[in-house]
């Protein structure tokens, strides 16, 4: 599944929406509770979990460069990067991203173990500006696939990847 590039989106537009994807709510179910996943936060729940895992992230296929689609297309899309991480053989769980006010929420996967490499190329598959990734032991980092816009403070937790 190729989708438009965050590259396509200008220095404002990417500020707006890492400065809202970093005030969302991030969440992982376990056992039918659902936990939050907070960026520069450590998650020791995760690596009770996941104790093997080198590493962990947070990654949807929902509304490629937060550009709203049709709900069946989302899904469709979920459905792609769920076989996939299954076929890949990686551990995952449901997860979910949203707005504090919930005025717009996504469903995600969490999933332990896979390379940093892998997780990016899959993001950018996947058309996503944003993903959380983090290793064991370390709070969790946002990974923002453009360059930091000139005027963007507060980052302490980002990996620009551009």
């Amino acid at each position: 599944m190729q989708t438009s590039s965050p590259t396509l989106l200008g220095e404002a537009r990417i500020a707006e929406l890492v400065r809202a994807y970093l005030i969302a709510e991030y969440r992982w179910e376990l056992d039918g509770h659902w936990l939050h996943v907070r960026i520069g936060e450590p998650t020791p729940e995760v690596w009770a979990h996941f104790p093997d895992a080198r590493s962990v992230g947070l990654i949807t296929a929902w509304d490629p460069n937060s550009i709203p689609r049709l709900e069946a297309v989302n899904r469709q899309a979920d459905q792609m990067l769920h076989r996939e991480l299954v076929e890949a053989g990686l551990l995952c769980r449901a997860a979910f991203s949203s707005a504090a006010n919930r005025s717009w929420r996504e469903p995600s996967w969490l999933v332990a173990g896979m390379a940093t490499d892998h997780f990016d190329a899959l993001s950018r598959r996947y058309g996503q500006l944003a993903t959380l990734y983090w290793a064991a032991g370390t709070p969790v980092r946002m990974r923002v696939d453009a360059a930091r816009p000139l005027d963007f403070e507060g980052d302490d937790a980002i990996d620009w990847l551009k």
